[in-house]
């Protein structure tokens, strides 16, 4: 397996374009090179208001915290973490599948994990787009960048099915638990994982994404400082999505530079409370199983046959209790969540490697009917960013179409109109939710995910688009070979993802570019076409194994 530390990473990012030219022709060199230059920020005289800015403290609303049982893997883990896997698992453990040979391929059981998964870089090339990258074409430069990227890995979600199974295990064992085998470690197996928090390594993700964008658009600062401003950047007031907003920050600007250098809005995430980065929060539709969730419905039933050689081995090696396909994708979430906060776990080698497929595809179900096109609520809850994003390309307010919060999204203090930086934290359902809202297809290209079998017939992965740091950036270039020069393009997790076949005016590009204005046309377009109120609050059935673009059915 290729070594790859951060650094390299970032090196690299880096001496991509100036190795990108033909090496063999001589260029001269320009009269400042290697001459000393510097920037300043931030701008003299500019400090964070508090007041206007209140810390997590004063907005309330923080959800649930309790803590977890702190990371031993020195004493667990069957190996160091030393950095040489892929830099994005550093310093996780993840060892191979259950009945994986010593000498066969090495498989990566992270990039099974759906939407636990830590992020990796794709590849423009899996979208069509083999011959670009996120650095800036040949002779363009990027002069704005909106990012929209979630939370770390986290503890799961307070009472689910990891908590779930412990208590299943504690209440077999009052009646006498018996294991074996591969089970052997359920013996004084104890529950360690908290409830929503961000980990460790989810922090460290934030703080390296923040590094990796301020490495690569920096120079962008440089139009604060000329307006003698700072940014604003914008997350929500559940505990994990203010440490992730911070985590950035501090990555992106330093510690504790961070604190003086950038305004974090926090808006509250609650129910009944308007809310872009939560818009599920007023859909009501979002949790109806028939309208909003058929995903999750379809992904249980999946699950029910998915798993039976593998609970029929673990079955046969405990007694007490009988394990079942919910129990199944508990300790495959518990592999996962385990790994992402104590370092390592024995779960993961319970499984093979057709289950860790399985794993995957059970998430594929749920998030391309949940928030993917396969859903009837998706672009309507993803709007509301849409409307956003649009409103920062034209520099007008949005209207009150969707979940945003017009209260904040009127105001030049809480909504500027005029950064070359924007940055929001949000939830991987929400980052979908938008995707489908943007009507990016290329991402899911190819037929609905079929209930009963992955096929592997359309392109989209949950593991791939919406990971524990997923992230999705769109570029404003000045690129003076193109008519016109103002252009824009759509990058998720590093792959430029092309909208040719699904943006009317917008033609075939080697790079994914397209004029700014047809772009921002189309977007406008598709703001009209989106019914939020219908989607999200009338009384209609949705059905599985259909692409619905992410809006509701009309009989």
């Amino acid at each position: 397996m290729q070594i790859v530390t951060a650094a390299a990473l970032f090196s690299a990012l880096l001496v991509q374009s100036s190795t990108a030219a033909d090496d063999t022709t001589f260029v001269s060199a320009a009269p400042h090179a290697g001459s000393a230059t510097s920037d300043l920020f931030p701008p003299t005289g500019t400090s964070v208001d508090s007041a206007l800015f209140p810390p997590e403290s004063e907005v309330g609303f923080p959800g649930p915290t309790p803590t977890g049982a702190e990371p031993a893997a020195i004493n667990t883990a069957v190996a160091y973490p030393d950095n040489r896997g892929p830099s994005n698992q550093f310093p996780l453990v993840a060892p191979q599948p259950h009945g994986q040979s010593a000498t066969a391929d090495k498989f990566d059981i992270t990039k099974y994990w759906g939407n636990l998964s830590p992020w990796y870089s794709l590849s423009s090339a899996d979208y069509g787009l083999p011959d670009t990258s996120p650095l800036a074409p040949p002779g363009c430069s990027v002069t704005q960048v909106h990012l929209l990227y979630r939370h770390g890995a986290r503890y799961p979600t307070t009472g689910a099915a990891p908590a779930q199974f412990a208590s299943k295990i504690a209440n077999a064992t009052k009646d006498g638990l018996q294991v074996r085998g591969d089970l052997a470690f359920l013996a004084d197996w104890t529950y360690k994982l908290g409830g929503e928090l961000l980990t460790p390594f989810g922090r460290s993700q934030e703080f390296l994404l923040g590094i990796q964008h301020r490495q690569l658009y920096g120079h962008l600062l440089n139009n604060f400082t000329e307006a003698g401003t700072i940014p604003v950047f914008r997350t929500e007031s559940q505990d994990r999505m203010v440490k992730t907003a911070h985590n950035f920050a501090a990555g992106f600007f330093g510690v504790p530079e961070y604190l003086d250098q950038v305004s974090i809005e926090i808006l509250v995430e609650t129910p009944g409370v308007n809310n872009s980065g939560a818009p599920y929060e007023i859909c009501t539709n979002s949790n109806v199983p028939s309208r909003g969730s058929i995903g999750s419905t379809m992904a249980s039933r999946f699950a029910n046959d998915a798993f039976n050689a593998t609970l029929a081995r673990l079955n046969s090696q405990i007694s007490g209790v009988e394990f079942t396909p919910t129990d199944a994708i508990a300790m495959l979430q518990l592999c996962s969540y385990e790994t992402n906060a104590l370092g390592y776990s024995a779960f993961c080698e319970l499984f093979s490697q057709e289950d860790f497929l399985n794993y995957q595809y059970y998430f594929d179900l749920a998030f391309y009917y949940n928030n993917g096109p396969g859903s009837p609520v998706a672009a309507a809850q993803g709007k509301a960013y849409l409307q956003e994003f649009v409103a920062r390309f034209t520099g007008e307010y949005p209207e009150a179409w969707s979940a945003l919060n017009q209260t904040f999204d009127n105001s030049s203090t809480f909504f500027p109109l005029n950064q070359s930086i924007y940055a929001d934290a949000t939830h991987e359902v929400v980052v979908l939710d938008t995707l489908t809202a943007f009507n990016l297809t290329a991402l899911f290209n190819g037929p609905p995910l079929s209930p009963t079998e992955n096929r592997r017939e359309n392109s989209f992965s949950s593991s791939k688009t919406v990971p524990f740091g997923t992230h999705f950036a769109i570029q404003v270039l000045e690129c003076p070979a193109y008519q016109p020069t103002k252009q824009m393009r759509f990058v998720v997790n590093d792959a430029v993802i092309p909208v040719a076949d699904s943006y009317v005016g917008c033609s075939p590009d080697p790079h994914g570019l397209c004029s700014f204005d047809t772009v921002v046309s189309v977007l406008k377009d598709r703001i009209d076409e989106i019914d939020f109120d219908y989607d999200c609050f009338a009384n209609y059935t949705a059905d599985s194994g259909i692409d619905y673009n992410g809006r509701a059915p009309r009989s």
